[in-house]
């Protein structure tokens, strides 16, 4: 299950790696725009689906419940599993039923964990640690988790860039909430999985390569991660807690912006300030089509 935007470059470079008859769903929200549609269409088990920017939550959920298979494995664009990679996360999920999910480790071209590949429930303490920079130095303090390599950590959630799930299962909790364009609709089903008795599984002995680039502005990415997590919030804590921890972040992203910028690197600060906006306003644009509004409670 693959969801694409702009992403023929790093599609095409990720099914390289993969045998070349792999079962594949992709929806594109850029509508072939680049011409995605030939590279998908020209796997002997590829389906190619329009997705009209609908967003990554509903159009991941098109491609699952366009398939029949009984192990769905999510895959983001710039990532690069092999299919030793994709079989161990769903050997997870084939033989433990209480495991909802297991999800690998992305890593960089140092072979460092990118941050928010997992992570815990947000709460006031952990927003106030992420907010003052206190994860970097006590990790499983904050929201995300940024993991050694092999190092085992138990988390709430999972990043959904490369994740393993049985069907069936994904069905029965719902699928990705589709009141979350993209960004925190990994950390709902976490919540989900919670829910219903069952664990998500972080392998961190498990590394994938990240190339890194969606394909969307990073500004845009940014104001929408601001906007799904005050979304999240105020979709499943408390007005009080969720308006504390909001405006935790938001101080947060605001400091660092400003330290950014005294120390010269713009694009980072505006990086900040567009996260710290989307956290107060929780809106958020695509090419200027208004995509995620907290008011409403849906995407747009």
């Amino acid at each position: 299950m693959i969801v694409a935007y702009r992403s023929r470059a790093q599609v095409t470079e990720l099914l390289a790696g993969l045998p070349a008859d792999i079962p594949l769903a992709v929806v594109d929200n850029f509508d072939d725009g680049d011409g995605l549609a030939q590279v998908v269409l020209d796997r002997p088990n590829g389906r190619y689906m329009r997705g009209g920017g609908i967003g990554y939550s509903r159009a991941a959920n098109l491609a699952a419940r366009s398939s029949e298979a009984e192990f769905l494995v999510f895959l983001n664009p710039d990532t690069r599993p092999d299919i030793e990679v994709i079989t161990t996360l769903v050997e997870d999920v084939a033989t433990d039923p209480l495991c909802s999910t297991s999800a690998g480790v992305v890593v960089d071209s140092r072979g460092r964990a990118e941050w928010a590949v997992g992570g815990w429930e947000p709460t006031l303490p952990r927003a106030i640690a992420h907010a003052v920079g206190a994860h970097r130095a006590f990790p499983r303090l904050g929201i995300y988790c940024h993991p050694e390599v092999g190092q085992s950590l138990d988390v709430d959630w999972v990043s959904g860039s490369v994740m393993a799930v049985r069907r069936q299962t994904f069905l029965d909790l719902g699928c990705f909430d589709e009141d979350f364009y993209v960004y925190n609709d990994d950390v709902a089903f976490g919540r989900q999985s919670r829910a219903h008795g069952l664990y998500q599984r972080l392998r961190t002995d498990v590394t994938i390569f990240s190339a890194g680039g969606s394909g969307a502005p990073s500004l845009e990415m940014g104001r929408l991660h601001g906007s799904s997590m005050s979304r999240y919030l105020h979709k499943h804590h408390r007005p009080v807690a969720a308006t504390a921890i909001v405006t935790s972040l938001g101080l947060g992203y605001t400091g660092r912006a400003l330290a950014r910028l005294l120390l010269g690197h713009v694009h980072r600060a505006r990086e900040d300030w567009a996260h710290a906006v989307g956290l107060v306003t929780a809106r958020a644009t695509v090419a200027g089509r208004l995509v995620a509004d907290g008011r409403r409670g849906r995407p747009v």
